[in-house]
């Protein structure tokens, strides 16, 4: 099995991002090699996800395309890996022969045993849950991200069953990594040049283990990172309103590496879609973080998720949701129109009309976009910090993300990469700021 060539296309969210990395770390050990080449791959892995409308459909049209990339060549080992495989592994073994392995994502630490075991004539499928086991394989096998940027997953799962939401089915239940396994991995990331951390979990900030009576959390987690010199920042994503802790928010005045970006989903605007949804937090819960955080630092900016047109939204609580935008002034951030996720109880309810929930998408979407083009103007003629992740070939330019998360393009030496440095916002669009390296005044 000596280099033999393995592709993974992966979908979706961060934590699939980390996974397709840990898979690549995995099968390097049966000799695979990763090749960037669609179209001359031994083993061809999907790694789905099933937060986005229709994504069944969509991983049977991309099993399509592999098809015709395949069609007068060696079949590849195709394995269908992630949520969408947990969510409808039986389903898709009768439904498309040419799938071979179904992984689910706490089974990931089967895949060399699957792939060596593989018989073309015998389909396979391991979607069990095995959190304990899976981390516990790859503890033990060294993560090989050497990006400027990287992801660390110490959290996975849900307990919290909000009614739209399929991820308590397919990750399984809350199950947090032991602390020490994961400072572990972050001092082989640093180790291997990377110089920003993004924590992982679906519930990244509900992060708790204890060993010998004393509980961890994700800010001994924040604070034990800051201590690193090599690490210049640390962000960390996907929390929920509820486990917005005490120590957690005093992380944003303690750590110096703690970026002043918060990703917090609300969802809704409305205490009565909340309600709905089963998010257990209110409105006015959350203005209570964001009021706190605020006061701790008034450089700190929000970012959250919006589901537009949930089943029993009136035009009162879409309103709601419109002035809560305006209140908070959110940037980089989400909105979707409702879709229903099989098996979820959302699922069973009775949808808003299609036409009505573009019409509120569109309004949300255009006050979210603006609130991100006022931000990234009023940078304009400022000097901002610039963690340089890459070199954009095609411009000549350097590209880098300022604390906000916003991408930033500009001017300068390759010798940058890696570095925080100083960048004189130029001019500026929705998306990105445009600007030149600039060594002499103080970073706003």
């Amino acid at each position: 099995m000596l280099n033999r060539k393995i592709f993974i296309k992966t979908f979706g969210c961060q934590m699939n991002e980390y996974d397709s990395n840990r898979i690549y770390d995995s099968v390097s050990k049966l000799g695979f090699v990763k090749t960037t080449n669609q179209s001359n791959a031994d083993c061809y892995i999907l790694n789905t996800c099933h937060i986005r409308d229709k994504a069944k459909e969509k991983v049977y049209h991309e099993i399509g395309r592999v098809k015709k990339l395949y069609r007068d060549k060696k079949k590849p080992i195709l394995v269908v890996a992630g949520c969408v495989a947990q969510a409808e592994n039986e389903e898709m073994i009768k439904r498309e022969p040419y799938i071979d392995i179904i992984l689910g994502p706490q089974s990931y630490h089967k895949v060399n045993d699957l792939l060596k075991n593989h018989i073309v004539s015998l389909k396979q499928e391991e979607t069990e849950f095995d959190t304990i086991s899976k981390f516990g394989y790859f503890d033990k096998i060294k993560n090989n991200n050497d990006k400027i940027s990287a992801f660390l997953t110490i959290q996975e799962g849900c307990d919290k069953f909000c009614h739209f939401c399929v991820v308590p089915y397919t990750r399984g239940p809350e199950y947090s990594r032991p602390f020490n396994k994961i400072i572990l991995e972050a001092e082989q990331l640093i180790k291997n040049g990377v110089k920003e951390i993004t924590l992982l979990g679906q519930n990244v900030n509900a992060y708790s283990y204890t060993e010998n009576s004393k509980e961890y959390r994700i800010s001994h987690l924040i604070n034990h990172l800051d201590q690193f010199s090599e690490l210049e920042r640390i962000r960390y994503t996907t929390s929920h309103p509820r486990d917005m802790t005490d120590d957690l928010i005093e992380c944003y005045s303690s750590s110096h590496k703690l970026m002043p970006f918060v990703h917090l989903p609300i969802q809704s605007g409305s205490n009565k879609m909340l309600e709905l949804m089963n998010r257990k937090h209110t409105v006015d819960h959350y203005l209570k973080i964001y009021e706190r955080l605020k006061k701790i630092n008034k450089e700190i900016e929000f970012s959250s998720d919006f589901i537009i047109g949930y089943p029993g939204e009136t035009q009162q609580d879409f309103e709601d949701t419109l002035n809560l935008i305006k209140k908070i002034k959110f940037i980089n951030s989400f909105s979707f129109i409702f879709s229903p996720r099989p098996g979820t109880k959302a699922s069973t309810l009775d949808m808003l009309d299609k036409n009505l929930a573009k019409e509120r998408l569109t309004l949300i979407q255009e006050k979210l976009f603006n609130n991100q083009k006022e931000k990234n103007k009023s940078l304009e003629n400022s000097i901002v910090d610039v963690l340089v992740e890459n070199k954009i070939e095609k411009q000549n330019k350097l590209f880098g993300r300022n604390k906000y998360i916003s991408p930033v393009i500009f001017n300068g030496s390759e010798s940058n990469i890696g570095k925080v440095v100083k960048v004189k916002v130029q001019n500026s669009n929705q998306n990105t700021l445009f600007g030149v390296l600039d060594k002499k005044k103080k970073a706003a």
